[in-house]
């Protein structure tokens, strides 16, 4: 942590018009959430697809034989996708016949097969302070740290209600999504969510006055994002301004 504060003040100070007021060191606390979710794959429509598809959809074929007949392509290839579309919920049996689902004419009409995979699970952190997901690494906790107080203007929230939109929206964001060549994997659905354990995350503040601007400013470094903390820093600005210019003035 030293070390950190030393680069850190090296860092103002290259601004030779500022002083450093105040130091403060305190933590924020961090949820980690485990999201269990479904994924899919997204491939452009293969032919035999499309035309199986079609034919679904304009004739009254009940057996893979008869489409077999109908596209001349060997049954065991038609059984083979007959299987796949309808685990993918593409087609269905009606009054004997083999037709399109809702699903199944979406899709054929995009030219897109979507393929479901296997479920997915991922850590995220969010901040109740800053209401927002973080990115980051969680860092043993060095010597002391585990003595800071928490920041003054935490938010405390034991449990997290936090919609399965803003969740799916998180993961999409964290670039999990792949894209091979035609091929492109997407989370399309959150399964469950479950909150693991809280982390207290050490911050570093500096109070920074500006004696030529006749301004006075904070600068909070996050040790999770690793870099200089815009949310907090705002949050100071706006509660505590007045109050440092009546404490060091």
């Amino acid at each position: 942590m030293q070390s950190l504060q030393k680069r850190l003040e090296k860092e103002i100070y290259q601004n030779s018009k500022v002083k450093i007021m105040e130091s403060l060191n305190w933590c924020v606390p961090v949820h980690t959430i485990e999201v269990e979710y479904k994924r899919v794959k997204r491939t452009k429509m293969d032919v035999l697809m499309k035309m199986m598809l079609i034919s679904f959809q304009k004739a009254n074929i009940n057996t893979s034989a008869q489409l077999s007949e109908l596209l001349m392509v060997e049954q065991l290839f038609i059984d083979d996708l007959i299987e796949v579309m309808r685990k993918s919920g593409l087609i269905e049996k009606r009054e004997a016949n083999i037709v399109l689902t809702a699903k199944g004419k979406q899709q054929l009409e995009q030219g897109i097969f979507e393929e479901e995979q296997e479920p997915g699970t991922h850590h995220i952190l969010f901040s109740p302070t800053h209401n927002n997901f973080l990115t980051g690494d969680i860092k043993p906790a060095s010597e002391g740290e585990e003595l800071l107080q928490v920041y003054r203007y935490a938010k405390d929230e034991k449990k997290l209600a936090i919609e399965q939109a803003i969740l799916l929206d998180a993961l999409h964001q964290s670039n999990m999504e792949d894209h091979e060549g035609e091929e492109l994997i997407i989370i399309s659905e959150i399964i469950s969510s479950t909150e693991m354990y809280i982390d207290d995350i050490p911050c570093l503040e500096y109070i920074i006055y500006n004696e030529q601007e006749d301004l006075f400013f904070a600068r909070v470094w996050n040790t999770l994002t690793d870099q200089w903390d815009e949310a907090l820093e705002t949050q100071l600005n706006e509660k505590e301004r007045l109050r440092w210019r009546e404490k060091f003035l």
